[in-house]
C-alpha cells in the first residue's frame, strides 16, 4: 500500500484496536489529523481544550479498561503542554501513546515557528525523556510501521507506561509503499513466570505466618490478578490493605479488608500492616505516601516483619525495603503459582488457627469506623468533605467508577468511599496531578460507556481543567462532576498551619479577606450541563440522585467547610520544619525522621 505518514499512523492505530484519539489540531499536526478522515483510517477524534487534558483523557481510558488510547498535538507549546500528562502516566505506570508534530526534516535547526533548537535541532523529544518509557523521532515515512509496533510493545509490555513519537510535518504528508506490521506477531507472547524456588520460599513463609498482611498496589489491578489476589488472601487468612492505586483490587466489604495504608491511610490498615509478621506486596513500590515516609511502625515494620515482594520491574525489589523473598514476575502468574503450592490441608490448618486474628481485624475496623463516623455522617452545613461521599455511595451502583482529584478530596475518598470491583477507583496516585480528574473521567466514560462515572474533586483542582466540561457537552459524555467547594487549596492550608502555624496562597480570597468562589453550578449551566448547588446533606443527596439519572453530563457543587476536618492523617509524612521555628514542632519532626528506615 502507498500511504502517507499520517495514514500509516492512523491505519496502524485502527488495526491495533485504538478506538479514540484526543488532542488539539495545529499547523504541526493537521496533516496527521486529516488522515483520520481517510477510508480505512477512521478513528473518532476528541477535541480537548488543553493538550495536557488529551493525555489525561487517554490515561483515564487506560485505567478504566486496560486498553490504550492515543493523543495528538502540534509542535512547540502544544507539545510542551503534554508533559504533566506524560509525567502522571509515567509515575502511575499507565500505557498511553502521544504523537507530536515537528519541523519538516529539511527545516530542522533553522528556528522555524515553535521549534526548540538552541541546544539541539528539534529538541522537544529530550524534554519527554524523563516522563516516557521511550520516545522516537521519525526521519522517513518508511520507518513508521516499525516504529508503531515497537511503540506498542514498549508501552504495553512489562511495566506499562507512556511513549512518545515525534513526526515531522513532511513525514506526515509524504507517501511510501509500506506494510502495516501485524501487532499480534510483533508483541512478546508470554508473561514472566516466577522462579519456582522463590514461590516455594514465599509459600513457606505465608503458611507459617501468624499475622500475614497482603498489600495491593496498582500492579495488582494492571496485571488483572484481582481474582487470584482474593483467593490467596482467603486461603492464608491474610488481612488486605491497599495503596492509592491499589484501591479497588479487593472488595472493601470483604471481612479480610483492613483499610488503606500510608499518611492518609486508615488506623486499621496502618495498625495491622505495621504489626504483621509477614507482608506480601503485590505490585506496590512503597512510595512515601503509602509507607508513611518509611517511619518504622507507622505503616510497616521491616524488620522484624519479613517482606515478600512481587513486582514486574526488578528495580523495585529491595529499593525501599529489604526483602526476604523478591519475585520478579507477572503478578497474576505469581499468585497462581502460590495458590497451586498451598495444599488443602495447609488451608484448613491455617483457618483453624486464625480465629483470634480475624477477630482483631474486625476489632480494628470497628475502631476506625467509630473514628470516621462523626465526619462521614455529620449533618453540618457547610458539609464535611466526607458527607457528600456517603450520599454518593448510597446511590452509585456497585460497578460505578469514581475518578478522584488531588487534595483533601483525594484523601477523603480513599478513607471514606468503599469500592468493590477492579478499576472502579481511579486517581493520580504518585504524581497527584491537579487538573487530571476532569479529562480522565471523560476517558473513563469513553472506555466504559455502560457504567456510571463520577468525577470527584475540589474546587481548586476543578479550576485547573474546568474548560474540559465543554468536551463533555460537545461529545455527549455523561459524566457526573461532584465539585467539593471549600474556596481554596485546603489540604495545603492544613499542612502549612500544622507545620508553620500560618498559611500563604492557599485560600481563595478577595483583597478584603472575604472568601471568594465562582458559582460553579451557574458556570456549568452556561456550558450546557445540568447543575445544582447543594448546601446541606439533604440537598446533595437529591442533586446526586438527579445527576445520576440524567442522560447528559451533570455537575453537583457541594459546599464544604474550610475549617471542617478533612481526611484523617493516621500515618506519617516527612514535612521538614523551617530552621527558624524552634519549638516542639522541630523536636517532633526530628523524632519522626529518626525512625525512618529507608536509607
Amino acid at each position: 500500500m502507498k500511504l502517507t505518514g499520517g495514514q500509516i499512523i492512523a491505519k496502524s492505530l485502527k488495526e491495533y484496536g485504538v478506538r479514540y484519539v484526543a488532542g488539539i489540531p495545529g499547523h504541526g499536526c493537521w496533516t496527521l489529523l486529516d488522515a483520520f478522515l481517510e477510508e480505512g483510517c477512521e478513528i473518532p477524534f476528541i477535541q480537548v481544550m488543553h493538550e495536557q487534558s488529551a493525555v489525561h483523557m487517554a490515561d483515564g481510558y487506560y485505567r478504566a479498561s486496560g486498553k490504550p488510547m492515543a493523543a495528538v498535538t502540534s509542535i512547540g507549546p502544544g507539545a510542551a503542554n503534554t508533559i504533566i500528562g506524560l509525567g502522571t502516566a509515567y509515575a502511575d505506570s499507565t500505557a498511553t501513546i502521544l504523537f507530536t508534530g515537528a519541523p519538516a526534516t529539511h527545516m530542522r535547526g533553522h528556528g522555524v515557528m515553535q521549534e526548540l533548537e538552541r541546544f539541539h535541532s528539534g529538541d522537544f523529544p529530550r524534554v519527554t525523556e524523563g516522563v516516557t518509557k521511550r520516545h522516537w523521532e521519525v526521519s522517513r515515512v518508511e520507518e513508521l510501521p516499525f516504529i508503531m509496533h515497537r511503540a506498542f510493545s514498549s508501552m504495553l509490555t512489562g511495566r506499562p507506561g507512556p511513549v512518545h513519537i515525534e513526526v515531522p510535518m513532511d513525514v506526515q504528508a509524504e507517501a511510501a509503499e509500506v506494510e502495516i506490521h501485524a501487532l499480534a506477531k510483533r508483541l512478546p507472547v508470554g508473561k514472566t513466570r516466577p522462579d519456582a524456588s522463590t514461590v516455594a520460599e514465599a509459600v513457606k513463609l505465608l503458611v507459617s505466618a501468624k499475622r500475614p498482611v497482603i498489600v495491593a498496589g496498582g500492579g495488582a489491578i494492571t496485571s488483572e490478578s484481582t481474582v487470584e489476589f482474593r483467593q490467596l488472601a482467603e486461603a492464608i487468612g491474610a488481612a488486605v490493605v491497599t495503596t492509592w492505586n491499589g484501591k479497588s483490587a479487593f472488595p472493601e466489604d470483604h471481612h479480610l479488608f483492613a483499610g488503606s495504608v500510608g499518611q492518609t491511610g486508615t488506623t486499621s490498615g496502618n495498625y495491622l500492616a505495621a504489626n504483621a509478621d509477614v507482608v506480601l506486596s503485590v505490585g506496590c513500590r512503597f512510595t512515601d505516601w503509602s509507607a508513611s515516609s518509611y517511619r518504622k511502625g507507622a505503616s510497616f515494620s521491616f524488620p522484624p516483619a519479613k517482606l515478600i515482594h512481587i513486582d514486574i520491574d526488578p528495580q523495585e525489589i529491595g529499593k525501599n525495603y529489604p526483602t526476604e523473598v523478591g519475585i520478579v514476575a507477572d503478578a497474576k502468574l505469581a499468585l497462581q503459582d502460590m495458590l497451586a503450592s498451598i495444599s488443602a490441608q495447609d488451608v484448613q490448618a491455617i483457618q483453624d488457627r486464625r480465629g483470634s486474628y480475624f477477630a482483631e481485624i474486625k476489632e480494628q475496623k470497628e475502631v476506625w469506623e467509630r473514628m470516621l463516623a462523626p465526619r462521614r455522617d455529620s449533618g453540618d452545613a457547610p458539609m464535611t468533605s466526607q458527607r457528600p461521599l456517603a450520599e454518593l455511595r448510597k446511590l452509585l451502583p456497585r460497578d460505578g467508577i469514581v475518578v478522584v482529584g488531588s487534595g483533601n478530596t483525594q484523601g477523603a475518598v480513599k478513607q471514606t468511599f468503599p469500592v468493590y470491583e477492579p478499576r472502579t477507583f481511579l486517581t493520580s496516585g504518585s504524581f497527584s496531578s491537579m487538573g487530571w480528574a476532569v479529562p480522565a473521567s471523560l476517558g473513563a466514560k469513553l472506555a466504559q460507556p455502560d457504567r456510571k462515572v463520577v468525577c470527584i474533586l475540589g474546587d481548586g483542582d476543578f479550576m485547573q481543567s474546568l474548560p474540559e466540561i465543554a468536551v463533555a457537552v460537545m461529545q455527549k459524555i455523561p459524566v457526573v462532576f461532584l465539585v467539593q467547594n471549600n474556596m481554596g487549596y485546603m489540604s495545603i492550608r492544613g499542612g502549612q498551619r500544622k507545620i508553620m502555624g500560618r498559611h500563604i496562597g492557599s485560600e481563595f480570597n478577595l483583597p478584603s479577606g472575604e472568601p471568594y468562589s465562582p458559582h460553579f453550578a451557574e458556570v456549568a449551566r452556561s456550558f450546557g450541563l445540568e447543575a445544582w448547588r447543594a448546601e446541606t446533606p439533604e440537598e446533595v443527596a437529591d442533586a446526586l440522585s438527579r445527576a445520576l439519572a440524567a442522560e447528559g453530563p451533570t455537575l453537583v457543587e457541594a459546599m464544604t467547610a474550610r475549617d471542617a476536618a478533612g481526611p484523617f492523617v493516621p500515618g506519617w509524612w516527612d514535612f521538614p520544619v523551617p530552621a527558624y521555628i524552634d519549638d516542639e514542632r522541630q523536636t517532633e519532626y526530628a523524632e519522626g525522621r529518626a525512625l525512618e528506615q529507608h536509607l
